[in-house]
């Protein structure tokens, strides 16, 4: 069977930009600007994730700056005219964080983000502690596994697990990710499963199937 997927703590970035709760509007910007980044998790107390601030977060800072608050527009952006008004990471942030465990699948964390909206993640403990954070480029970086890593593993764990009988007959062609199965097989009904265990293999872009069931070998005169 196709090995463990890769998880959240074999890609993330141990080493995290993060502010706290009481940091100023100013201090956060400079943060943002000095180690070029567009949201940092905000802790409190020994690094528990509390929330998130981001440019987004801080815009309506600008965005309210000659607005009368009276008007109606903005008493259906409530949140924003309050964070436009606020001077700290506790009054900007984004509250609860979005975060993910560092065992979750990079498939859940990606979820996770569309689902969310959201470019990255922090990573918390049991307790939300924070032991890294995880980012769409991050998630990315299985796609850069050389095609004979993937080429080996879809021989060893799909097709010499499937067909056990008829290995030596499967060809497996891996070319910028995509992989290529060729071969023939008695037993048909295997052919989407093996095109699904080895499409949920690590770095796979997609999967073509040119497995058949019927045998493509010239027939014997009589």
């Amino acid at each position: 069977m196709p090995e463990t997927p890769h998880i959240v703590s074999d890609v993330m970035t141990l080493t995290v930009v993060a502010v706290g709760r009481d940091a100023p509007f100013k201090e956060i910007v400079e943060t943002m600007e000095q180690w070029n980044v567009s949201a940092m998790p905000v802790l409190e107390g020994e690094e528990r994730v509390v929330g998130v601030v981001s440019e987004a977060d801080l815009l309506p800072k600008e965005e309210f700056r000659d607005i009368d608050p009276g008007l109606v527009e903005q008493r259906r952006r409530l949140s924003d005219i309050a964070k436009a008004g606020a001077v700290t990471a506790e009054g900007l942030m984004s509250a609860p964080a979005i975060t993910v465990r560092p065992d979750a699948t990079l498939a859940q964390a990606a979820r996770i983000m569309a689902v969310r909206r959201v470019k990255r993640l922090p990573v918390v403990d049991d307790v939300g502690m924070l032991q890294g954070i995880v980012s769409r480029a991050d998630l990315l970086k299985v796609f850069l596994r050389p095609d004979d890593d993937i080429e080996e593993e879809a021989r060893r764990t799909v097709v010499s697990y499937l067909f056990p009988a008829f290995s030596h007959a499967i060809h497996v062609n891996v070319h910028e990710g995509v992989v290529t199965l060729r071969g023939h097989i008695q037993d048909t009904s295997l052919i989407s499963v093996a095109v699904r265990l080895v499409r949920a293999i690590e770095g796979v872009v997609d999967v073509e199937s040119r497995l058949t069931g019927e045998s493509t070998a010239p027939a014997r005169p009589e």
